[in-house]
C-alpha cells in the first residue's frame, strides 16, 4: 500500500519516530497490512517510564500509571493533522517512516503464485511412473520444508526433475559422478543435503523401492536406479549361469555365484542360455544347488528388492534375448516387488498367477495376509484371490514345486 502527500519528514522523525514509539508504529503498520482501519487502541503491555513519556509527548497529555499502555489511534491522527506534519493524518505518515506497507492479501497472492511457479516443472513429469508423486508432491509439504521459500523450491524441484529424467541410470554409475555429470555439483546428493533428499523421495516412486530407515536404506533405494554409493556393495546371487571361466566353473560345481555390479557394470556378459529363472528368496536358490547341482538351470534370486546388479544382469540376459521367467512371494510386497522389476525388464510368470496362489492357499497353517493391497499388473485375477483368501503364501511353501519345475 502507497500513498503520496507532503509530509514533514524531519518534524515526524522527533516525534513519532523515536525507539520509544517502535511498536505503536508497528502495530499500526500490521493493521494497514490487513486492510484493517487506523482507529482503536493499540496496547503494550509493561511499559518503560521512557516508552510512557514518548508517549506523553506524543499526546500532549499523561497516558496513565496502569500496566499496560494505551494509545488511540484517532489521537495520534488528530496531532499528525492538526501540527501540519501529515496533513493527511497517520496512514501517509507510517509510510514515510517504514516505506510502502505490503497487504496481506496481496502477498499472500504473490506468494502462492511463487509456489505454483516452483512446482511447474513437476507437469514434465504427468505421462511417466512418476505422475502420482508428482500429483501429491505439493500437498506433502516437503519441498517447503526442504526450501523454505519458492524462489530456493524453484530451483530443487528443476533439479530433481531434470535428475529424474535422466533415470534410472544405465549403465549404473556412482552417485557423485551423476550428480557432478547432472547436477554441476559432486556432492549435491551428499546425505542430509535438501537435492538428496527429495531425489531419493521421487527415485522410490520411480522403482518402487520401498522407504527404509538409515544408510543401508537409503543405499539401496539409490542402487535401485542405478546410483551407487560404490559398485562393490550391489551384488547379485546366481546358480547355474555361464558365459565367463568364473561362472562355468561355478556352475560344474554346482555352486552359486555372487556377481558384484563392477563385474557387470565392466564385462558385458555373453549368456548362452535361452531362459533364464529368478526367485525371491535365498531358500528356493539353496534348494535347488542341494537338489539340483550342476544340473540346475540358471537360475538369479533377488534377494528381496531387486539390487543395481540383480537389475543390470537381467538387462543384459534381455537385451541378448534371454527370455525371463519370474516367481516371488505371494503378498502385498512381493506383487510390488514383481511390478517394480517389470518396470525394468519383460518376465514371464514362474508359477505366479492366481491359479496357482488359490492352490497352495488352500494349505494349512498360513500366515495372515497384511499390508496395503496392490495390482497385479501380469494377472488381474491374482490381486483379487489375495484378498479373498487372505493368507501369505512365501516361496518357500512351494519350494518343492519350484525345485519340480527346475529338474524338469
Amino acid at each position: 500500500m502507497t500513498q503520496s502527500t507532503r509530509v514533514d519528514t524531519g518534524r515526524l522523525e522527533r516525534l513519532l519516530g523515536t525507539g520509544e514509539l517502535v511498536w505503536l508504529v508497528e502495530r499500526a503498520r500490521r493493521r494497514m497490512a490487513r486492510e484493517e482501519p487506523l482507529t482503536g487502541p493499540v496496547t503494550l503491555n509493561a511499559p518503560s517510564p521512557a516508552q510512557r513519556a514518548a508517549v506523553e509527548r506524543l499526546l500532549g497529555r499523561s497516558p496513565g500509571t496502569g500496566r499496560s499502555l494505551r494509545v488511540r489511534l484517532e489521537a495520534v491522527d488528530a496531532v499528525l493533522r492538526r501540527s501540519g506534519i501529515s496533513p493527511d493524518g497517520l496512514a501517509p505518515a507510517l509510510i514515510a517512516l517504514g516505506g510502502p506497507v505490503d497487504v496481506l492479501s496481496a502477498a499472500r497472492e504473490r506468494e502462492a503464485r511463487a509456489w505454483q511457479s516452483a512446482y511447474a516443472p513437476l507437469a514434465e513429469l504427468s505421462t511417466t511412473a512418476l505422475a502420482v508423486w508428482a500429483d501429491r508432491l505439493p500437498r506433502e509439504g516437503l519441498v517447503r520444508r526442504l526450501a523454505g521459500d519458492a524462489h530456493t523450491a524453484a530451483a530443487l524441484v528443476e533439479q530433481t526433475v531434470r535428475a529424474l529424467r535422466e533415470l534410472p541410470a544405465e549403465p549404473p554409475c556412482s552417485l557423485s559422478t551423476f550428480a557432478a555429470r547432472v547436477l554441476g555439483d559432486a556432492h549435491a546428493l551428499d546425505d542430509g543435503r535438501p537435492p538428496a533428499t527429495l531425489l531419493l523421495s521421487g527415485v522410490r516412486a520411480l522403482t518402487g523401492h520401498p522407504q527404509e530407515s538409515g544408510a543401508q536404506g537409503r543405499r539401496d533405494t539409490w542402487a535401485a536406479a542405478g546410483l551407487l554409493k560404490d559398485d562393490l556393495s550391489s551384488t547379485v546371487l546366481t546358480l547355474g549361469l555361464r558365459g565367463t571361466p568364473a561362472l562355468d566353473w561355478h556352475a560344474t560345481a554346482g555352486e552359486p555365484a555372487v556377481l558384484t555390479l563392477r563385474q557387470l557394470a565392466r564385462q558385458h556378459l555373453p549368456l548362452p542360455h535361452p531362459t533364464l529363472r529368478i526367485c525371491e528368496n535365498p531358500a528356493v536358490l539353496a534348494g535347488a544347488a542341494d537338489a539340483l547341482g550342476p544340473d540346475s538351470p540358471p537360475l538369479v534370486c533377488l534377494q528381496g528388492q531387486p539390487s543395481a546388479a540383480a537389475l543390470t544382469l537381467l538387462r543384459q540376459a534381455h537385451a541378448q534375448g534371454v527370455t525371463l521367467h519370474y516367481h516371488g512371494d505371494f503378498d502385498w510386497g512381493g506383487i510390488r516387488i514383481a511390478t517394480g522389476l517389470l518396470r525394468h525388464v519383460p518376465w514371464r510368470p514362474w508359477r505366479y498367477r492366481a491359479s496357482d496362489y488359490r492352490q497352495a492357499a488352500r494349505r494349512t497353517h498360513l500366515p495372515a495376509l497384511t499390508g496395503t493391497p496392490t495390482t497385479a499388473p501380469w494377472d488381474a485375477e491374482l490381486a483379487p484371490a489375495l484378498s479373498e483368501f487372505g493368507v501369505r503364501v512365501e516361496e518357500e511353501v512351494v519350494i518343492e514345486a519350484l525345485l519340480q519345475d527346475l529338474g524338469a
